[in-house]
């Protein structure tokens, strides 16, 4: 159960208003009920707009928001789901748009305890996790951050990024030289012809970059070393947990599905397993179902449109994708990652 502490303080206010002989305005909610009156699902995502703001620091993942956006659009209608995705060009602009009921699900967003409460949101599970890291060209010599001892490490200036740095560079007793940049292209250009040995950013951002370097892309790697963990969530108007039920449970039956071997293609055949999990995933047992208010081949409609996680992640941030982003921290939990479901049951 989420604690939910907006929404504790509005019932406090609740309790007031009613002692006082005031009444308390009826709570919006039942988002499914809008969605399913409307005929499609309402989705924003999180568009990649260069050197628009230095807040939003991900880059690239609006494919992976959008696919999401759909695998949702599918739990709620079926494999003739209908979903409009809107992109916008901020965080804090689509988390307007969510608040105002523009859109019913905003996917790619950074859950902190200010969005919430300036937003009145709550957040679902993490559907990638990204990470401050360092993107070097293969001939520079530089395998680790160790070898940035003396060399140029770029960023841009006024973000995070040499807050989050320089307490570890202090400890390990690397010192490098820091070269700040105002706008993201003249820092690529930098890196491109060598006047930056190093750039540090969001992983995903740093992918962004690279894509862009066409056929030099290639000669472009990342270091092992990362110095932040920072999730990509769904976010949703709080209040609503039916609504939040479904949402959550979505990426849980995507990332289930990849651990259980269940993919866009096998699912025809894995109806027939006798793997419990299996079973439980693909609506043998209904509970899920009907605690979520949806169809028992709610999940089995959901894997046969858009695939289980992984390959979900392989088209939209992985190897068939433009960023060519390695699992890292993406990886399911018995692998070395982070992406782990609740049961789906």
């Amino acid at each position: 159960m989420r604690f939910d502490f907006v929404a504790w303080l509005g019932g406090v206010a609740t309790v007031a208003m009613l002692a006082s002989g005031v009444a308390a305005p009826a709570h919006a909610g039942q988002v499914l009920d809008k969605v399913r009156a409307a005929g499609k699902l309402a989705c924003g995502v999180i568009a990649e707009v260069p050197e628009f703001n230095k807040d939003d620091l991900h880059g690239g993942l609006s494919d992976l928001g959008r696919e999401i956006c759909k695998a949702v659009a599918v739990a709620v209608f079926g494999d003739k789901a209908k979903m409009e995705a809107t992109a916008f060009q901020a965080e804090q602009l689509g988390l307007q748009a969510l608040a105002a009921g523009k859109v019913d699900l905003l996917v790619g967003v950074t859950p902190t305890a200010t969005n919430r409460a300036l937003h009145g949101v709550s957040f679902g599970p993490p559907i990638f996790f990204d990470a401050q890291g360092f993107i070097v060209e293969k001939s520079s010599g530089i395998a680790s951050i160790k070898d940035l001892a003396g060399r140029k490490l770029c960023f841009i200036d006024g973000t995070d990024y040499q807050p989050a740095l320089d307490p570890v560079m202090k400890a390990r007793g690397i010192a490098y030289i820091p070269f700040p940049f105002q706008e993201e292209g003249e820092m690529d250009a930098a890196l491109v012809v060598g006047h930056c040995d190093a750039v540090t950013a969001e992983l995903s951002k740093l992918a962004e970059k690279r894509s862009t370097f066409q056929a030099r892309a290639a000669n472009f790697v990342f270091l092992p070393e990362m110095l932040t963990l920072d999730p990509v969530v769904p976010a949703f108007r709080e209040g609503d947990e039916a609504w939040a039920g479904i949402v959550d449970w979505t990426v849980f039956a995507l990332v289930q599905a990849e651990a259980s071997g269940v993919t866009q293609q096998s699912i025809g055949t894995m109806i027939g397993s006798d793997d419990l999990a299996v079973q439980r995933l693909l609506g043998k047992d209904v509970a899920a179902a009907r605690a979520l208010g949806l169809p028992p081949e709610w999940a089995a409609h959901v894997i046969a449109v858009v695939g289980n996680y992984g390959e979900i992640y392989a088209r939209a941030a992985g190897a068939n994708s433009a960023l060519n982003l390695p699992r890292g921290f993406n990886a399911l939990w018995m692998q070395g990652g982070l992406m782990y479901p609740l049961p789906v049951r």
